[in-house]
Order: C-alpha cells, then sequence, then structure tokens
C-alpha cells in the first residue's frame, strides 16, 4: 500500500503574504475608522485573520502599526546631485508618504500614544527613526542632533497640519516647508 505524499507545508493558512494582508488591512482600517477606532479585532476582521495571527506577530497594536508604517515608508530616496536636492527630495517625501490614505492617521496615532508609553517609545524611536536618523546623517554629513532637528521639523509640521486640518498638507505648503528647511539647514554656519 502506497501513502500519499505528506506536504512540507504546515495546515493552515500559507504564512507568505500575510503581513502584507494585515498592512493593507491595517492602514484601510485607520483610514476608515480612525486610528482610535481601529482596533486589533477589527483589523484581523478586515485582514481575514484570526485575532492571534496578529498578536503572535505583534504583542500590542503599536508594534503592529509601527511595522506596518515601516512597510509603507519602505527606504528613504537619498540619490541627489546635491545637498539641497536631496534635502528637499525627503522632505516631498515623508510628504507624500504621509498624505497616503491610513499612513498619516496610523502615524499621528501611534506618535501620540508614545507620549504616554515610553515603550512604545523606544520602538518608534529604535526602529522607525532611527534607521531613518542613520541613512540622513550618513547622506548630508551632519550630526544627529542636526539630523534629528531636520526631523522634528519636518515630519511634526506634517502631522501638526493633518491633526488640524483633517487632511495632509498641500502641495503649496510643502514647497513652502521645503524652502523654509532648506534656508536653516544650508546655512554653513548652522544654528546659532
Amino acid at each position: 500500500m502506497t501513502r500519499p505524499p505528506t506536504s512540507a507545508r504546515p495546515p493552515g493558512r500559507p504564512r507568505s503574504g500575510v503581513n502584507d494582508v494585515v498592512f493593507a488591512a491595517t492602514l484601510s482600517t485607520v483610514h476608515e475608522l480612525g486610528y482610535a477606532r481601529a482596533t486589533v479585532e477589527r483589523i484581523a476582521a478586515a485582514a481575514g485573520v484570526a485575532k492571534t495571527t496578529i498578536y503572535r506577530r505583534w504583542p500590542s497594536k503599536g508594534d503592529l502599526i509601527v511595522d506596518c508604517l515601516i512597510d509603507a515608508f519602505g527606504p528613504v530616496p537619498l540619490e541627489s546631485a546635491g545637498r539641497a536636492e536631496l534635502m528637499s527630495s525627503a522632505i516631498r517625501w515623508i510628504a507624500g508618504k504621509i498624505s497616503e490614505p491610513g499612513v498619516g492617521d496610523a502615524f499621528a496615532g501611534v506618535f501620540s500614544d508614545a507620549v504616554s508609553d515610553p515603550a512604545l517609545r523606544e520602538v518608534l524611536s529604535a526602529r522607525l527613526q532611527d534607521p531613518y536618523r542613520l541613512a540622513l546623517q550618513d547622506a548630508l554629513g551632519e550630526p544627529e542632533n542636526r539630523v534629528l532637528f531636520f526631523i522634528d521639523v519636518v515630519v511634526g509640521t506634517l502631522l501638526h497640519r493633518m491633526g488640524m486640518t483633517g487632511g495632509p498638507m498641500v502641495d503649496a505648503d510643502v514647497a513652502a516647508l521645503v524652502e523654509m528647511v532648506l534656508q536653516h539647514f544650508t546655512d554653513e554656519a548652522g544654528p546659532a
């Protein structure tokens, strides 16, 4: 009697692609319901997975959102002819990413939660901010404190606008932000 061939894959949903499905469901749920109402239960339902599937990968909503944002942002484009162009493209890139459906809402929500959650603040700093900070430090040849200030000014301004208006910054205002930031950062003398 011959035995049927056994599959090397365990039973259940295939593992590859689950993150993509959960990330897409996370952003769409945050976009539709807002950050506070986008619970892990609702995200799991939208993704068509069990809540335990999410909690096995991400111990909290904050951890899920951070990984979702890392996936949504991808690497910062740092190819340019010069310093001003590099900074301008980085500002326009982050403004574009924050304006994508669900991304700005998720970023603002997890950022707000981190104010009173030191563990989440550490995750945001180590996993989301530090890779971009290091890439910008290397590309710009600037010390950590100047790059952190650049990130604070740009991201803070974009998230503030979203919080105050409910929408992303319009292109004309992004252009004004670029001009303002470049005036400060291309000054060879640096801050006073």
